[in-house]
């Protein structure tokens, strides 16, 4: 009797619920799908990458966990594929594997003075809010205390998360299923300033609307244009006139110009036409020093050789995530993703069998969460159009030959024991009246996922 057709999808973001969701839906092959994650949880971005008070977005991940109920399909979290198991073994275990882990790593600014006390990542703050178990509890408690005046750089949505959560007050924020000691630093926080800085002008933001104009939604924040709002170059003025989201966000920086001080607690600084050059401070940050820039008729940024300091006592950078290499796997360190065609893995300009990828680690850090749906489609359609001559999978092979046995005492949490850390998340939101409340610890979630 021929047995199911073998996938081990890395990663249990979007992209890799997304691609079992297409391989255990189909009806021409039979399939039997790992979940392989290093987390001890599921659902990568949508768990540990949306602002909590997004619980519209974050609710995503229910969708997701229905394709944990299908049959074929088996969740392995706190398995880091590289430690705890190889590639090449997982290659022997299974009949394809679909790389879907991602782009985690945040990238520098590359200029002086970023190593410095107060600069941060914004890819390890956010990790903080959400409870990320990498992250220490205490690892922001110090920067948010000893800081008033704080500069995010980027002007894309994890930049508007990062400056909403900042800006927040701390009844804004009570309802989220944040950690205790996150809403313990957030109420301890002494700042009052958030600077949202980018070297180009508004109608280059990556931002949605939506969430930019949160920011002016907040009940004891105003919003301020500081500087370079003015749409009057030939690239921004062609892309109001071509592009209707593009128009949609004008119109809301427009609506903030005129915004004058009116003694709120809290102020949300709006920066165009300004790249970071230098982060001043000998022990810590001192203050951020910016070119203005101005924008050719591409809408590409120069500088003018005039500077300026904003005065700040902390950095947050979010100018975006990169992916990272996985041993044995081709890797391309310009783009960083793992060069491919259509999800099919490139070595050189000649596919490896059985091996695939899908999501952030296919083709960069870009899209909404919806776009890694029809993405993972797309791989999971050469992958099934690969499957006959896969030699792995054309030779009936034992049923008892799985990943199982080369993990040996390695504590793995199923989707029992994910749904078992789900019930204590949710019992102790309820204790304190909220929906939900993370559980950041390791260990704590290991206990919770019992046996």
């Amino acid at each position: 009797m021929t047995r199911p057709f073998r996938v081990a999808v890395i990663g249990s973001g979007p992209s890799g619920m997304y691609a079992t969701d297409a391989l255990v839906s189909q009806e021409d092959i039979p399939v039997s799908v790992d979940i392989i994650d290093r987390l001890p949880t599921p659902f990568g971005l949508v768990r540990y990458g949306v602002a909590p008070d997004h619980l519209s977005i974050r609710s995503v991940r229910d969708t997701l966990d229905k394709v944990l109920d299908h049959p074929g399909v088996r969740f392995l979290g706190n398995v880091e594929v590289g430690r705890d198991v190889s590639l090449v073994q997982l290659r022997e275990f299974y009949d394809a594997v679909v790389l879907t882990y991602g782009a985690s790593r945040d990238r520098g600014l590359g200029i002086p003075g970023e190593e410095l006390a107060g600069s941060i990542a914004a890819t390890d703050f956010v990790n903080w809010y959400t409870g990320h178990p990498d992250t220490s509890p205490d690892a922001f408690s110090d920067f948010l205390a000893s800081s008033t005046s704080v500069a995010v750089i980027g002007v894309g949505n994890v930049a508007v998360d990062v400056t909403r959560v900042l800006s927040k007050a701390p009844d804004e924020i009570e309802h989220t299923d944040m950690p205790e000691h996150v809403f313990a630093a957030l109420r301890a926080s002494g700042i009052h300033d958030v600077h949202l800085v980018g070297r180009r002008g508004p109608a280059q933001a990556t931002w949605t609307t939506k969430e930019l104009r949160e920011l002016g939604e907040l009940a004891q924040t105003q919003v301020l244009v500081a500087e370079g709002g003015e749409v009057d170059d030939v690239a921004s003025v062609r892309a109001v006139a071509e592009d209707k989201a593009v128009a949609r966000n004008v119109a809301v920086v427009e609506g903030w110009s005129g915004h004058v001080d009116d003694g709120r607690e809290r102020s949300i600084h709006l920066h165009f036409r300004c790249r970071p050059v230098e982060i001043l401070g000998k022990d810590r940050v001192e203050g951020l020093v910016v070119e203005t820039t101005t924008l050719d008729d591409e809408g590409q940024a120069s500088g003018t050789g005039q500077t300026h300091v904003i005065a700040v006592d902390g950095v947050i950078r979010s100018v975006g995530y990169r992916g990272t290499a996985l041993e044995g796997v081709p890797f391309d360190d310009r783009r960083n993703v793992i060069p491919n065609r259509e999800g099919r893995v490139l070595d050189g300009d000649t596919p490896l069998p059985g091996v695939y990828v899908a999501g952030w680690i296919k083709r960069g850090p870009t899209g909404i969460i919806g776009t890694n749906k029809k993405d993972a489609v797309q791989t999971v359609a050469c992958l099934l159009e690969d499957a006959a001559d896969l030699a792995a999978w054309t030779a009936v092979q034992p049923e008892t030959m799985a990943v199982d046995a080369a993990l040996g005492d390695r504590v793995v949490v199923g989707t029992s024991g994910w749904r078992s850390i789900d019930a204590a998340e949710r019992a102790l939101g309820a204790s304190r009246g909220r929906d939900r409340t993370t559980l950041h610890d390791r260990a704590v979630l290991l206990e919770a996922a019992g046996d």
